[in-house]
């Protein structure tokens, strides 16, 4: 299988910076499943082509144990299309092959990779189940011009009828890294099949690699359930961590906005960064989360602190640990420094392995934006399977609202607050926490607190009674 790339960038060599492959050599890769080839037919300034070949291996897709082709069809295994066709054998040989171009990261000319080039990419033979509409619903929404030839079963027998195979040519202007990505995960969608065990693993790759332009796309259901190798149970948890991310970013600009006019005129926010900041240095811990991370105000203030050998930002939302990156100025880190930050996209209503072993963790202003049947798997995720020795928890006291003269009486502080608790109720949820999951607790004022209503943000300090 062929996938070409041009573009007529000037100087359009560039695209071997971009690709990180020089034009002047052939380079060959071993993959599981067979050799990929990169070599440039064409290399001139004004344009400039690069090929990726993939070689499939047939004997060696035969004998792979958990293959594709384990099915009812007796000759299924000896009889396939997956040597010669653009599928996700070119998607995982363009993750590996490209990796550094597929994330949008160029060692040389890092200014290069965030360049809007004219780009055309051709695929000889890429099967559409769904014909040409679904191939052009796919990629005009995302801005290109969609060529395409479909192929006859036999162009000696026309009367065989057309085949699913299309030969077919993409053009847009854009960074090459959003071109890879969308082959990445819309050539699996278009063959509506995977040569792998699609797995929750491949529920991250899908908002990993979507996290720019899925959530709007016209098909993302769609996209998601073929992706998905139409797992109902998959598809549901993708698009609904696609679509939670969604609302987040939607609303991203405008809770900042009600944040600064409601809480402004008393410093609430760095009153709270403060507070949590320094219950963790209190603790002694040395490897630290911050779940809910946002964009990154609390990594700001951990990262000055030795104390902290590791700290850990989660999100959900790819968007705001981009600017959380940026805002730190991550690229420009020393080695030293980058081995300690880290930051992750994840989700609090799921139990992921890669919180376990921390030290602290902090949920800032987070569960007030969980709906209140979720809580119950929020508690799950972090107390009893991450289980960190000291979690720091925030939210609103809803009591203290009546002091903020610019918020109308019965509105939460922001509009994505699912609820706001009263001291007690707050309290109240803390203890039963701690007592079903083998924590103490502890309460702290956070702000100007008032004799009546109290302080306007109240932090619980969980601490583990034994370790696990």
């Amino acid at each position: 299988m062929l996938l070409k790339i041009s573009t007529t960038y000037s100087p359009a060599t560039d695209l071997g910076y971009l690709l990180h492959k020089h034009p002047e050599r052939m380079q060959s890769f071993g993959l599981p499943f067979g050799q990929a080839h990169v070599f440039y037919p064409e290399a001139r300034v004004e344009n400039c082509t690069a090929a990726l070949l993939l070689d499939v291996d047939p004997i060696g897709l035969v004998r792979r144990p958990h293959g594709q082709f384990a099915e009812n069809f007796a000759l299924a295994q000896y009889v396939s299309d997956r040597p010669y066709v653009a599928s996700s054998f070119l998607s995982v040989a363009i993750a590996r092959v490209f990796s550094s171009a597929l994330s949008g990261k160029c060692k040389d000319r890092p200014q290069l990779a965030e360049t809007v080039i004219p780009l055309k990419a051709e695929l000889s033979i890429l099967p559409c189940r769904g014909g040409e509409k679904l191939l052009r619903r796919l990629f005009e929404p995302l801005g290109y011009t969609v060529t395409a030839e479909q192929h006859s079963l036999d162009p000696h027998f026309p009367d065989w009828g057309q085949s699913r195979y299309w030969t077919v040519t993409l053009e847009n202007t854009c960074r090459l890294s959003e071109l890879l990505t969308h082959l990445y995960v819309l050539m699996p969608v278009l063959d509506d099949e995977k040569h792998y065990w699609v797995g929750e693993a491949e529920i991250e790759k899908l908002l990993k690699h979507g996290n720019d332009w899925l959530a709007e796309h016209p098909e993302q259901e769609s996209i998601a359930r073929r992706y998905l190798k139409h797992q109902r149970r998959l598809t549901r948890e993708a698009l609904a961590q696609l679509r939670e991310e969604d609302i987040q970013e939607t609303d991203e600009a405008t809770q900042a906005q009600e944040e600064t006019e409601v809480e402004g005129q008393i410093g609430l926010n760095q009153l709270r960064l403060a507070a949590v900041t320094e219950a963790l240095k209190q603790s002694g811990a040395k490897r630290v989360l911050d779940l809910g991370c946002g964009e990154g105000k609390l990594l700001r203030k951990l990262l000055p602190e030795k104390q902290f050998e590791e700290i850990v930002g989660m999100d959900v939302s790819h968007r705001a640990l981009r600017i959380a990156q940026e805002r730190l100025h991550y690229d420009r880190l020393p080695e030293k420094e980058k081995k300690r930050l880290h930051l992750f996209q994840g989700s609090l209503g799921y139990q992921d392995k890669r919180l376990a072993g921390y030290d602290a963790a902090a949920v800032i202003e987070v569960i007030e934006h969980l709906d209140l049947p979720r809580l119950a798997t929020f508690e799950r995720v972090l107390f009893e399977f991450a289980c960190p020795r000291l979690i720091v928890v925030t939210t609103p006291n809803i009591e203290y609202n009546v002091k903020f003269e610019n918020l109308q009486a019965g509105n939460f502080r922001h509009k994505d607050h699912r609820f706001e608790w009263t001291r007690d109720e707050f309290e109240s949820w803390a203890v039963d926490v701690a007592k079903r999951f083998g924590y103490t607790v502890v309460f702290h004022p956070i702000g100007p607190e008032d004799e009546n209503v109290g302080p306007p943000t109240q932090m619980a300090v969980f601490t583990r009674k034994i370790d696990k």
